[in-house]
């Protein structure tokens, strides 16, 4: 058996994040292969290859990006714009170019953030046969007139796409499903708390037996996942659900954006897992724009998939830019949002219907030990949940039903519910996708 590396606190996870954030990923080639490879020191991975021009639904599998360098040098022959300082500064996917420009000419390929003149912003190429650099604005702002001379060291070949799966059996065949996409290249929070967030709950799922069955998915956005969905068709009729954990590394609130049904069962759990911890978070409906979520929802898959996050997609300053490097990121903040969705799992895996075997007024609870002694006093919490659970075990109401009903807390119901099971009060239906 593999010896594998935890995941378990803050050194650990800024370890990993160190060793993945100066990789130059693209939607293809070796930078998704390396980090896969050091995602599997953690976690036992299934690696897959789909094949360049492929057909995936509507697309096609691009072919591999290869960079060796790339670089710009002003009219004294200094380079100005180096690809081995930073691999933001060439456009990700940039086709091969070598020659003199101008400064007009070559401005039609610099891009940079003058709002923020300090940071380099994060372009792409990925569908249109192009080149381009991107530098900060106070070095745009800098260049004077004359011939530039521009260099850049890429390659398109025949190749693969790459995905990885992790796969966690549990007592059910329905399946959850959570990707998370490793295509962007030096960006610590659109990227790499995904990744490390996605790593660790796989960990935790692997030493439990749980009801659903878990599928991890790490691949390129849009492509991987649609690549994805179209190799493993027959298959998706046992996925119930899915999440997509992003943008998790940073200080902002948590956010979840609802699924295309808006009220299906990950969507329930997730909103009662954020409430019960008494986090600050902001709930979105659904829209087509966004990350994988909108894949796995969109009408011909239908999968019902939420979004969790912390600062929203696009809009925090650093998004996408130089800034959101590994000092935007904080491994305890990463840590916390492990835990929240190590709870969203837990909550799922124990949702479940349960039915009265009593119904006809209330049974009697303290012949069986599990209703307070003395009569006239308040009515706690522990008995409260018993009550509501009672009630409402007719067959229909799940124990998130239950919950949001009473205004109590999960944990409290479904401790209540389990106690009147093992009095056998109450009978299991089953857990409810």
């Amino acid at each position: 058996m593999k010896n594998l590396k935890p995941l378990l606190c803050v050194a650990d996870i800024d370890q990993l994040a160190e060793r993945l954030y100066p990789i130059c990923r693209s939607i293809t080639g070796e930078g998704v292969r390396e980090t896969l490879t050091i995602l599997s020191e953690y976690l036992d991975l299934s690696i897959s290859e789909i094949p360049s021009g492929k057909a995936v639904f509507d697309w096609t599998v691009p072919q591999e990006w290869v960079v060796r360098d790339a670089w710009v040098k002003d009219p004294e022959g200094r380079k100005i714009i180096d690809f081995q300082q930073h691999n933001l500064h060439l456009v990700n996917y940039s086709a091969p170019a070598h020659g003199q420009f101008s400064l007009e000419e070559l401005d039609q390929h610099l891009n940079s953030i003058p709002e923020h003149p300090d940071w380099i912003p994060y372009r792409t190429s990925y569908y249109k046969s192009d080149w381009g650099f991107c530098l900060t604005h106070k070095q745009r702002s800098a260049l004077k007139e004359g011939v530039y001379e521009v260099f850049v060291d890429t390659q398109f070949k025949d190749g693969s796409l790459s995905l990885a799966e992790y796969f966690v059996q549990g007592k059910s065949q329905s399946e959850i499903v959570i990707y998370s996409h490793c295509c962007h290249p030096s960006l610590a929070n659109d990227n790499l708390s995904g990744l490390i967030c996605c790593t660790a709950l796989a960990q935790v799922l692997s030493k439990q037996q749980p009801n659903f069955s878990y599928r991890i998915i790490f691949g390129p956005g849009t492509i991987g996942s649609i690549s994805w969905l179209a190799e493993n068709q027959a298959h998706l009729k046992n996925i119930t659900m899915g999440l997509v954990p992003v943008l998790l590394g940073d200080s902002g609130d948590f956010r979840y954006k609802k699924s295309r049904h808006g009220e299906a069962l990950i969507d329930r759990a997730v909103e009662r897992v954020l409430h019960d911890r008494g986090l600050n978070c902001r709930l979105e409906d659904f829209s087509p724009y966004g990350y994988e979520e909108r894949q796995f929802n969109s009408p011909g898959i239908n999968i019902p998939t939420g979004r969790l996050s912390r600062s929203a997609h696009g809009q925090y300053a650093e998004y996408h830019s130089s800034a959101d490097n590994l000092d935007f990121i904080s491994a305890n903040q990463i840590l916390e949002s492990i835990t929240v969705c190590e709870d969203i799992v837990h909550v799922l895996d124990r949702n479940v219907r349960l039915l009265n075997l009593f119904p006809h007024g209330e049974p009697q609870l303290g012949k069986r030990g599990l209703y307070g002694d003395k009569g006239g006093s308040k009515v706690g919490n522990w008995e409260m949940a018993m009550l509501w659970v009672l009630n409402l075990a007719d067959g229909e109401h799940d124990l998130l039903a239950m919950a949001d009903r009473s205004k109590l807390s999960f944990d409290e119901i479904y401790s209540a519910a389990m106690a009147l099971e093992d009095a056998g009060v109450v009978k299991r239906l089953s857990s409810r996708g």
